[in-house]
């Protein structure tokens, strides 16, 4: 079985839609009054959730002329919320066929299927002419990728010219060793965690130049902290959320994840790069 093929098993999940739908039910409000707001706390599979959507890719200058690109899109929820936020276009790609249709569901459902597409397929060959987007993004998925050096060039190749390319993703940052599972990998075999030197290598010898590096260990930290106060103070957990991913793993790749956080083994990265050749 190919890599590729064991990280969309990882993330299948039998009936997805039905479970978002009927915990949407569950909380009291119709499917015709979804906002993407409803949907904040299961869309957005990584460290910081929509918070760190906001702080990754809410400080870009987009107008409705924009077309993007979200690589490893999950349900769609960045592209969603990018879309609303500038009213531009947002095409996703990932590997697992139930967020592509689950997702594209949801986007008609908040009214922005007009704005979104979702489509199933590799970052490392994606189905997209060359120089079609004007940025692009990735929000925790490089994880799952061995080959970043294809990566980083079929990126380059579906960017316009001096188009921007962040990526936020879960980085070694000292020498550890990992328990699994993780919310990415089941085990080591789909795990490909890279320093923020690999990448940055890799995305110059592609065509890009580095703007900026950011380490967000400590937004992580804060962010596990409130979340955890605000999990108490509501009794549990909410009705939708990344236990509805996850399912019964929840709990043990989130600790899994937390104990390399806490000691420094990984982070989560920010790496801003633009397209100069």
């Amino acid at each position: 079985m190919s890599d590729e093929r064991r990280v969309a098993e990882h993330y299948h999940h039998g009936d997805l839609l039905h479970a978002i739908e009927t915990a949407f039910r569950q909380s009291g409000k119709a499917l015709s009054d979804m906002r993407i707001e409803d949907l904040a706390d299961i869309d957005e599979f990584h460290i910081g959730g929509r918070q760190a959507t906001d702080q990754v890719l809410g400080q870009r200058m987009l107008s409705e002329q924009d077309h993007l690109l979200d690589i490893g899109c999950g349900l769609g929820g960045a592209c969603r919320y990018m879309a609303d936020r500038y009213r531009c276009r947002v095409t996703g790609i990932d590997l697992t066929q139930t967020y592509i249709d689950t997702g594209n569901i949801l986007c008609s459902w908040v009214s922005l299927a007009q704005q979104v597409e979702l489509v199933a397929g590799s970052a490392l060959a994606m189905p997209f002419e060359a120089a079609r987007f004007s940025g692009a993004y990735m929000l925790h998925v490089g994880m799952n990728i061995e080959d970043k050096a294809q990566l980083c060039a079929e990126v380059h190749r579906v960017l316009t010219p001096g188009a921007r390319f962040t990526l936020y993703d879960v980085m070694q940052e000292k020498p550890g060793a990992l328990l699994y599972p993780v919310p990415w990998a089941t085990d080591a075999s789909t795990s490909f965690v890279s320093s923020r030197e690999d990448y940055i290598k890799h995305l110059e010898h592609a065509g890009f130049e580095i703007s900026f590096v950011k380490n967000h260990a400590h937004f992580a930290m804060d962010y596990f902290q409130s979340e955890k106060k605000r999990v108490k103070a509501m009794g549990g957990r909410g009705l939708l959320g990344l236990h509805t991913l996850m399912q019964e793993e929840y709990p043990v790749k989130v600790r899994n994840m937390m104990q390399g956080l806490q000691h420094g083994f990984i982070a989560p990265v920010e790496i801003n790069a633009i397209k100069v050749k």
